[in-house]
């Protein structure tokens, strides 16, 4: 804002005077509306833990959700042996695994699969797509009288930031909304970028300054920030004013922190890697999520593809298996080389099913009674196929999986104990998971 002095006190001319607005607002957290500022604040961990949590697992999570519920016969679980109008258009492949099979459209994943755990028996009753989507996000079926958070909001809630970052993104924005906070505070709500990572001016705009605004002037205006919140404390005797200032602070170091910048930076990847993981958006979106969790990030959400296929499924699945195969079998690689899958637990989920039979469109309908989810790294067990589907795919013949298990099994590897009561307004305690089990026959035993 220009602003011209004339009575002396100021030194007299035209000059920038920045206005209290330019302090606080350096973008908008992307889809969400708010400063960062106000993003960091509801991020605030202000809450006391006093829980005991036992040794965790895994550092991080990167939850890998594939939306519109991708078919298991297509995928994980192709049936060979089946009539043609349960078998469904693509043949089977062997991996490395003896006697496991997966689709002609997973030769990468095909290739990795003695290093991660496929879970062929997923298992609950919503077969509409919200329902679906809120039960493999938050680890619930839906209530009318509670809004649950996610789990990422949980694991922002238990555990708090590992870094400079965020402890929960959505990449490359909140997905829906059961991937929020429930009823837990919104500081625990997910950062969203705002942009996606396979654009070739990929940029998250709150870490970055303005166009018009160099570091000599960014640190000039934290210098004066600093002097006006001083004042305003000389004038208002108020202790929001103490919190409301770790809240710009925190904002400030997250903009000027070289490591929370160079998170985002996918340029910093060579160039053949970038191709490995595949110039798209399954490809530069995982390559993303394992940046993130290098750098502290407890939980990355990232979602790919659209994979409700009513009708030609043959033609409409085809090119996103191939891009998810590509990404995915490299991210899992990447891990392992870099010894961080062990601490990394990759979860790759679906809202639900597809129907055992090939509809008249030539495609499948919702079918939430069985289909395939995988896992890998953060103490899960490598070249695992856990349960199984019957012979047309119609539900589970061994070691039905719920939703319920799967939670808390994922809490438990973060050290979070799923049974322990949270507060939902009116002080009523809530489980963070009501009635699962560790499925410790998915869990790599202790050395």
């Amino acid at each position: 804002m220009t602003h011209t002095c004339n009575d002396g006190t100021c030194g007299g001319g035209d000059h920038t005077r920045p206005s209290r607005r330019d302090f606080l607002y350096v973008g908008l957290v992307g889809g969400l509306g708010l400063t960062l500022p106000d993003f960091l604040r509801q991020q605030a961990f202000a809450d006391q833990k006093d829980y005991a949590l036992k040794t965790p697992v895994a550092d991080s999570i990167i939850h890998i959700f594939l939306p519109g519920g991708m078919s298991a016969q297509e995928s994980f679980d192709p049936k060979p042996f089946a009539p043609p109008e349960y078998r469904g258009p693509y043949s089977a492949i062997n991996t490395v695994l003896p006697g496991v099979q997966f689709s002609e459209h997973l030769p990468h994943t095909a290739k990795i699969a003695d290093r991660i755990t496929v879970c062929r028996g997923m298992t609950h009753g919503e077969a509409a797509h919200e329902r679906g989507t809120h039960n493999m996000f938050t680890g619930y079926r839906p209530s009318g009288a509670l809004q649950f958070p996610s789990m990422g909001s949980v694991v922002s809630h238990e555990l708090g930031p590992g870094s400079d970052l965020p402890p929960y993104v959505c990449v490359p924005s909140i997905p829906n909304e059961y991937a929020g906070t429930g009823y837990l505070s919104t500081r625990y709500g997910p950062f969203a970028l705002g942009s996606d990572p396979a654009q070739g001016d990929f940029k998250v705009r709150d870490l970055s300054l303005p166009g018009d605004v160099d570091h000599q002037r960014f640190a000039r205006r934290q210098a004066l920030l600093e002097t006006v919140d001083s004042h305003f404390r000389a004038l208002e005797n108020a202790d929001v004013l103490d919190a409301m200032d770790a809240f710009y602070q925190r904002a400030y170091t997250m903009i000027s922190s070289k490591q929370a910048r160079e998170a985002f930076n996918l340029a910093a990847e060579p160039d053949a890697l970038r191709d490995a993981y595949g110039r798209n958006e399954a490809g530069q979106r995982m390559l993303l999520a394992r940046r993130l969790t290098e750098a502290g990030v407890r939980f990355v959400s990232l979602v790919y593809g659209s994979w409700d296929h009513h009708a030609n499924i043959a033609g409409g699945a085809k090119d996103q298996l191939r891009a998810f195969d590509q990404a995915y079998a490299q991210l899992i690689r990447d891990l392992d080389e870099r010894g961080r899958l062990e601490r990394t637990l990759v979860m790759v989920t679906t809202e639900f099913g597809r129907t055992p039979k090939i509809n008249g469109d030539g495609g499948r309908d919702h079918w939430p009674r069985v289909f395939s989810i995988a896992l890998a790294g953060g103490g899960v067990q490598r070249g695992l196929v856990y349960g199984a589907s019957d012979a047309t795919g119609g539900g589970p013949d061994l070691d039905a999986l719920t939703v319920e298990d799967l939670a808390t099994t994922i809490y438990n590897q973060l050290g979070i104990v799923a049974d322990k009561e949270l507060m939902a307004p009116g002080g009523r305690p809530v489980e963070i998971v009501n009635g699962g089990k560790v499925i410790t026959d998915i869990l790599a035993k202790p050395a």
